[in-house]
């Protein structure tokens, strides 16, 4: 396979992956933290570290919205629910030195 077919191969799994947690917004954060060590904010992140590796301008925010489809904020008040306790102790115990 050449280079140029696994980098679009790579994009077009990555933006079929950004699409599913778009419409699976039933699916909060913390779970996605507790069943698979990264969450969205994760996942923007990394394209924001991505950017940044490349020269590219891009601050919190705007890759935030790459991920979510939308202002982070905006998804908070639409989808986000409070964490229950027992999703705060599974996340403690799985991320002792998340901060």
């Amino acid at each position: 396979m050449s280079n140029q077919n696994q980098l679009e191969l790579e994009a077009a799994a990555f933006r079929r992956l950004v699409a599913h947690l778009q419409d699976r917004t039933d699916v909060q954060n913390i779970d996605l933290m507790n069943l698979s060590g990264f969450c969205r904010n994760c996942l923007s992140r990394w394209y924001q570290e991505a950017a940044d590796e490349r020269g590219i301008p891009m601050d919190k925010e705007a890759a935030r919205e790459v991920v979510y489809g939308m202002p982070y904020d905006d998804w908070k008040e639409k989808y986000q629910i409070e964490a229950s306790t027992e999703q705060m102790e599974k996340f403690k115990e799985s991320h002792p030195d998340h901060k």
